[in-house]
């Protein structure tokens, strides 16, 4: 009888190491994080549904939003990805324009643009899984990852809140002949001109804010670092993949620049590309609303992040000068003197515009992308009103 009651105890917890090696998790103090079987961490989709919408509200939303959008974006030639949703659940959407001119081919649901700089949004999410994974950490030194770094006290944390003190790559190549523009630059060659050319720091370290795309091309370096996989891959298998957006990638210039979706000046004169084109992590990613709406939902899960690691990306860093406008972790914020912090990311580059706006309190997603350059793109913010108590206004016409 005891050596039944033994190999069964045996046999229950051989199942139990069985079950929890093949779930691929990794149990930490404050939850579990899903891990692939190349021990990379994976973002998991919320996996409860958010409360249903009533059919009133929505109707009572969407008359709003659409007499905004018709009232915004009432030019012929305007081109126009547009997506306001709520728990998850999509309120309004519209698509005008040209993906491209050349091949009147028309923007969709599915066309993926450049999203330019909310691309950090995406960038910085895949550094804060691998710190709450426990692969790096937020205070690490960069010099501990990247061999010959020259600035010895910039951390992950100061690049991902703009506080590193280092300066724009797209200036200082372009100065003095740092770099031929006839050669595509890479993010390894950012790292390889500042050594080469001892590129000093802009301010020191963790003195000021001074937004910087230089910080995030870094990050996507460390992300390779990390997982040994190319910063177009890694992003797939970590975000992309497992949450379903299968109309957004990390564009490999090399490889992708033929394929992709052009850009327009306001007056519809196709921008060509540069030798900056090939950087990815500030920017490079192409995507659609209802692919970053899948990637905003996701960020609710309650395993998204850790809470303390979560708190730390919701908050502001920088109080040297007096103002409501400050960057958390990978996300701007204004922070009101009353009310809920308005958290939200913009985009610029070449003539792409792009604004995700996340209102947290109310689980309200708004994103906005065009090809052709605009300013109206940064005016969707005004919409904010409708759901909560921001200081808006929806016939307020600034740009900024």
């Amino acid at each position: 009888m005891i050596l039944k009651i033994s190999q069964h105890k045996i046999l229950v917890l051989l199942l139990l190491i069985v079950t929890v090696s093949c779930s691929k998790q990794e149990k930490t103090d404050d939850g579990i994080i899903k891990i692939n079987d190349k021990g990379i961490p994976v973002m998991q989709p919320l996996q409860e549904e958010l409360p249903l919408l009533s059919t009133a509200f929505i109707n009572d939303k969407k008359f709003s939003i659409s007499r905004y959008f018709e009232k915004t974006w009432s030019e012929r030639n305007d081109n126009v990805s547009f997506l306001v949703a709520k728990n998850g659940q999509i309120i309004y959407e519209n698509y005008m324009g040209f993906a491209n001119k050349s091949t009147d081919e028309k923007i969709t649901k599915d066309t993926p643009l450049h999203i330019a700089s909310v691309s950090k949004v995406i960038t910085a999410t895949a550094i804060l899984m691998l710190i709450d994974a426990k692969k790096i950490k937020l205070d690490q030194k960069v010099v501990t990852l990247i061999k010959n770094f020259p600035y010895p006290d910039v951390t992950i944390q100061t690049l991902l809140n703009h506080r590193s003190g280092m300066k724009n790559y797209a200036y200082f190549t372009y100065e003095n002949n740092n770099w031929d523009k006839k050669k595509l630059l890479t993010n390894e060659d950012i790292i390889k001109v500042m050594v080469e050319k001892e590129i000093p720091l802009e301010t020191k370290t963790d003195t000021r804010f001074s937004y910087c795309n230089t910080n995030y091309a870094v990050l996507a370096l460390i992300v390779e670092k990390i997982t040994k996989l190319k910063f177009p891959v890694a992003l797939k298998e970590m975000i992309f993949a497992p949450l379903g957006m299968t109309n957004t990638h990390v564009c490999d210039f090399e490889k992708d620049s033929q394929n992709i979706v052009p850009s327009y000046k306001g007056n519809n004169v196709e921008i060509g590309t540069d030798y900056l084109d090939g950087i990815y992590g500030d920017k490079n990613i192409y995507s659609t609303p209802r692919d970053l709406l899948k990637f905003d939902k996701a960020r609710y899960a309650p395993f998204f992040l850790n809470p303390e690691l979560l708190k730390k990306v919701y908050k502001g860093y920088s109080y040297e000068s007096k103002g409501t406008r400050n960057y958390g972790l990978g996300v701007r914020i204004i922070e009101f003197e009353k009310g809920e912090p308005f958290y939200y990311h913009n985009g610029w580059w070449h003539g792409n515009t792009s604004s995700l706006i996340t209102l947290r309190k109310e689980k309200v997603t708004m994103i906005v992308l065009s090809n052709k350059f605009t300013k109206k793109t940064y005016q969707t913010k005004k919409l904010s009103s409708l759901f909560g108590d921001y200081p808006f206004k929806l016939n307020d016409n600034s740009d900024e």
